[in-house]
């Protein structure tokens, strides 16, 4: 009996154009191991065992050619340092969207260490950049702020499991958190241009938070910046993820309000967060 269950799936999701780490990603999701630890977990397996692994596998290799994302299909995914429960109706934590945390952070690393500072996460999803900031620096006073029904609930999972010192408001950006002032706002709002085209498994994700509302994908982010201005403390930090075309628009908006503009590229070189300061 052929056990390399590892291989085969490899080089079908090969020649099917999947990310051949999406055999992995399905096998030890089934086997409830590491990666290391799953070729000798299957030779330990008695023939049966295989047989009903390779069943359940088949099922997941044709929802995954099918397009959906293999994170809605094992339930999880990773940013950071922690594992975020995700699924239909969130987006997927991207690793680009880590770096975004890291300004954040190192923002935080030059204010004075006695000074406990509030940080408010605008759109925040599967709360993967709140949870960060709340575990990686205790010390800070975290709010996440989302409004989509579907997204809400893997906020709450994500939060009461990993941060539950962080506070949610299940409310939109544009009235959240009325007559409240924080030290920083950090966001990854909903950017893409309306026509550019996606890959099937993106398209899985949900439109509401992957789609900026016209055809520069510029609209929610006015709406985000405008937020920003209206909750950021004087000398406040801002923080956004977004397109790289979109980073002269993005200064645009930020002119009348803010100096100190940056432009910051991701790790692959490409112009992706702008960072600020409020007047």
């Amino acid at each position: 009996m052929e056990r390399d269950l590892l291989r085969q799936t490899r080089d079908y999701f090969k020649a099917q154009g999947i990310p051949e780490i999406d055999a992995s990603i399905l096998l030890e999701h089934l086997l409830n191991c590491t990666r290391s630890e799953v070729q000798l977990k299957v030779l330990r397996m008695s023939d049966d065992e295989v047989n009903e692994l390779d069943r359940d596998l088949r099922r997941l290799v044709l929802r995954r050619q099918n397009g959906e994302p293999v994170q809605y299909i094992t339930g999880t995914a990773p940013f950071r340092y922690l594992e975020y429960q995700v699924g239909p109706g969130v987006l997927i934590p991207r690793p680009e969207t880590e770096s975004l945390v890291a300004l954040v952070l190192a923002e935080i690393q030059e204010q004075p260490p006695t000074q406990k500072l509030s940080v408010i996460d605008l759109g925040s999803g599967s709360g993967c950049v709140a949870i960060s900031l709340a575990t990686e620096r205790v010390e800070l006073s975290v709010t996440a702020v989302e409004n989509s029904e579907d997204a809400l609930p893997w906020l709450h999972k994500n939060v009461e499991t990993l941060a539950p010192q962080v506070r949610i408001v299940a409310d939109s950006v544009v009235i959240a958190c009325q007559g409240e002032l924080f030290d920083l706002v950090v966001s990854n709002p909903p950017y893409v241009p309306n026509a550019q085209d996606l890959p099937v498994e993106v398209r899985k994700e949900p439109a509401v938070a992957l789609f900026g509302g016209d055809a520069q994908g510029i609209t929610i982010p006015a709406l985000f910046i405008t937020a920003a201005t209206r909750l950021l403390k004087p000398r406040g930090f801002f923080a956004m993820e977004h397109d790289q075309t979109q980073g002269d628009a993005i200064a645009a908006l930020l002119s009348a309000d803010y100096q100190d503009i940056k432009l910051v590229n991701d790790l692959t070189g490409r112009p992706r967060f702008t960072v600020a300061k409020k007047r």
